[in-house]
């Protein structure tokens, strides 16, 4: 009767207990930073199990919309929003960088042993349509003692609104003006010629099923994907492989010219640097200035500030570098600035 009275009085407690509340957060946006956010995520929600976020990989083009719609608290971009679209919302956006990735040039061409050498010319007139067959004397030109054979090419590009080929087309956009004339940059662009996929996944995918196949993801999809891709001459006309030690090279010449009032809205295509690699690229998580909850503010600064410290670690192993620790009290400046929230 006693231990019957007892198991009684323990459930009697724990029904009266306030349950600790628990703070749901979603975001929606790039695919490009995907492959981290997941894991930051899945580890900060068990470290943090009153906190849990979700976050939908649909593209940055999808994720600036949701965001400014109100339909997600914080969205994902690998292309910076423009001053219209800010002014839209009334300036409610801050631009938080997360970490430095690579766009790669992915390809699909059985037979090639070596990785192949691709100039920033030979890249844009392939996405032009110019050039059209693998053996072609431009390619071939770069690629001394690699066997080239006479396949056609076969372009494969974005099909959605991209981070990923906003950063590739700002690219084709500085190296050849051709390509700035008729095509231009942005997450969206009437590509001349190809296929098109969604999301990193899609290009991918289409490459891996395509011989002849030409396109551009981000590093760590070609690499959890085990795709070959090639080096690109940089400006300093160095040949360079998207390692990430070439990715925080590029960012470090761009990156120490900042001041701190900076909006992080900053492009690392094609910088100066025998070192560098020049596709290159940030990513960025939308927040807003100000959030009607508290509750919701205070949570997604926690959650942020924790991937700006203790997430970067991850970023290696993921085929992403980390962010320079030069920009950490600036992003923690701006953090502690949102309405209801302190970063710690």
């Amino acid at each position: 009767m006693k231990t019957t009275r007892t198991i009684a009085l323990v459930a009697l407690l724990c029904a009266a207990a306030p349950a600790a509340a628990q703070v749901q957060l979603n975001g929606a946006g790039a695919t490009f930073p995907n492959i981290i956010y997941q894991k930051w995520i899945l580890t900060f929600n068990q470290k943090n199990p009153t906190i849990q976020l979700n976050y939908q990989s649909i593209g940055s083009g999808g994720g600036i919309r949701q965001f400014s719609d109100g339909t997600v608290d914080f969205g994902g971009t690998d292309a910076p929003m423009t001053d219209s679209a800010i002014a839209a919302i009334q300036g409610n956006v801050l631009h938080i960088p997360t970490v430095l990735g690579a766009v790669v040039a992915i390809y699909n061409l059985p037979g090639a042993t070596q990785q192949l050498k691709f100039t920033p010319e030979i890249l844009a007139d392939i996405f032009l349509g110019k050039i059209t067959k693998w053996n072609d004397a431009r390619i071939a030109s770069v690629n001394a003692g690699v066997t080239l054979p006479a396949t056609d090419i076969v372009v494969v590009h974005r099909a959605d609104g991209s981070g990923t080929s906003f950063a590739f087309t700002d690219y084709l956009s500085k190296v050849s003006p051709e390509w700035a004339a008729q095509v231009g940059k942005g997450a969206s662009v009437n590509w001349p010629v190809g296929l098109g996929g969604r999301g990193n996944e899609g290009v991918s995918a289409t490459v891996n099923q395509t011989p002849g196949a030409i396109g551009y993801t981000e590093l760590g999809y070609a690499t959890i994907n085990k795709m070959t891709y090639g080096q690109v001459r940089n400006s300093a006309g160095k040949f360079v492989a998207p390692t990430l030690e070439a990715v925080t090279a590029a960012a470090s010449g761009v990156l120490s010219k900042l001041g701190s009032n900076t909006d992080f809205r900053v492009s690392l295509t094609n910088p100066d640097g025998a070192a560098a690699y020049p596709i290159s690229t940030m990513t960025w998580l939308l927040v807003h200035k100000t959030y009607p909850d508290a509750a919701k503010a205070k949570a997604l600064v926690q959650y942020i500030w924790w991937a700006e410290t203790e997430g970067q670690a991850m970023a290696a192993d993921l085929g992403y570098a980390p962010l320079p620790q030069q920009l950490r009290p600036w992003i923690q400046a701006r953090l502690r600035s949102i309405t209801g929230s302190a970063a710690q």
